[in-house]
């Protein structure tokens, strides 16, 4: 069964307007009624790859956020680029318009991952045309740069690749950036920014039980390993959380153990009216050729059977699937047909991402186990 994002009462994109609410910036608005009475400090955690429902499947693994456990909705896609891109800018992503993991932009033969914030024709990264310059490509103004110009202290805390990249520079802009080395590293740096007084929010960012649920699968031992680091960090920064401070645990998506695959490059079926092949496994953008629209998703429903449900972008827009309000640019990156995983099914690529078609967990689509993330809400006494 899918499920639809809760925009503008319960998902990502109303985090950080409703942290800033509570620290007193004019113009934002509590969308989430977190206990946060007379905190004026604040530490909002991002675990990438950590779902709702995995949390609460995992009691002895992560006791301390047990203890605070509820849920949020991701955005769709339920990837990291989207996601991320929603807590910074707080808004959902038919307006930010990073609207998926790898899209077609209009004008460009290729596809731009928006992740690595490049165009895959071309070889320099660093070489966009001045509407991917990432300023450019989401140029309203982030909740982060809001936030500052409002006299609150913004960091980010996360590993150098972030420093700079792309996505930071389009959602994430607008906080000091504070480079952590590793889990320990990130706990101690996110600790010493709360210690300054004044109206602060930092946004401190963990990836590697992310990267060993892709690698070893959301259920491998590794995982549950990862998740008790995960806790102990949560639980690390509680104890050292200051008088008027708060804990706020987040993740971007949750993952699922991929058992069934359609291999897009040995199906031609698959590839028939199909111009390019975008987002991920579980979540393909189909881009098709002219007139083609309705032959393909007709193909691809008879291939996929009832492990996909295919619909039209103006299905997915009209579903508010992309927020109430999908601009044209966002529009123009969305696929003519959407691909959204059921079950434990993928479409992978095992020649074009020969990588990713042999990863065990996967992520993007609408299930619950998938669009269910935490939040749970720490304050000095409950630590």
């Amino acid at each position: 069964m899918l499920l639809s994002p809760r925009y503008g009462s319960g998902s990502l994109a109303d985090v950080v307007p409703s942290l800033l609410a509570r620290l007193g910036v004019d113009a934002e608005t509590d969308r989430l009624g977190f206990d946060l009475d007379g905190v004026r400090r604040v530490c909002l955690l991002m675990v990438d790859g950590l779902g709702a429902e995995q949390l609460a499947a995992h009691p002895q693994e992560a006791p301390f956020l047990n203890l605070h456990r509820a849920a949020i909705t991701a955005g769709f896609p339920t990837t990291t680029a989207t996601s991320l891109s929603s807590v910074g800018t707080g808004l959902p992503p038919g307006q930010h318009g990073v609207v998926g993991y790898q899209v077609s932009i209009p004008g460009h033969p290729g596809l731009m991952n928006s992740l690595q914030w490049k165009l895959q024709s071309s070889a320099n990264p660093h070489d966009l045309p001045e509407e991917l310059v990432p300023e450019q490509f989401q140029p309203i103004p982030t909740a982060f740069e809001r936030a500052r110009d409002a006299g609150v202290r913004m960091m980010h805390v996360g590993p150098a690749i972030q420093n700079g990249s792309g996505l930071t520079r389009a959602c994430l802009r607008g906080a000091a950036f504070q480079q952590s080395w590793s889990a320990a590293d990130l706990a101690t740096e996110t600790i010493s920014g709360l210690a300054a007084d004044g109206p602060t929010l930092i946004y401190s960012y963990y990836g590697d039980l992310d990267l060993i649920g892709h690698v070893r699968g959301p259920n491998s031992p590794a995982w549950r390993l990862e998740l008790r680091n995960v806790d102990h960090i949560a639980s690390t920064i509680a104890s050292e959380l200051p008088h008027d401070g708060a804990l706020i645990v987040v993740s971007d998506h949750s993952m699922v153990e991929v058992k069934r695959r359609f291999d897009y490059d040995m199906l031609p079926e698959l590839r028939e009216g199909v111009r390019l092949l975008g987002g991920e496994p579980r979540m393909r953008f189909l881009y098709t050729d002219d007139g083609a629209v309705h032959d393909v998703q007709s193909s691809w429903q008879r291939a996929l059977g009832s492990h996909f449900t295919i619909v039209t972008k103006d299905e997915a827009i009209s579903r508010g699937w992309f927020g109430p309000t999908v601009s044209s640019a966002a529009s123009g990156r969305i696929g003519d047909l959407l691909a959204l995983a059921n079950d434990g099914s993928a479409v992978v690529r095992s020649r074009a991402e020969s990588i990713a078609a042999t990863l065990i967990g996967h992520h993007g689509s609408l299930t619950s186990a998938e669009l269910l993330v935490p939040a749970c809400v720490i304050r000095p006494h409950q630590s």
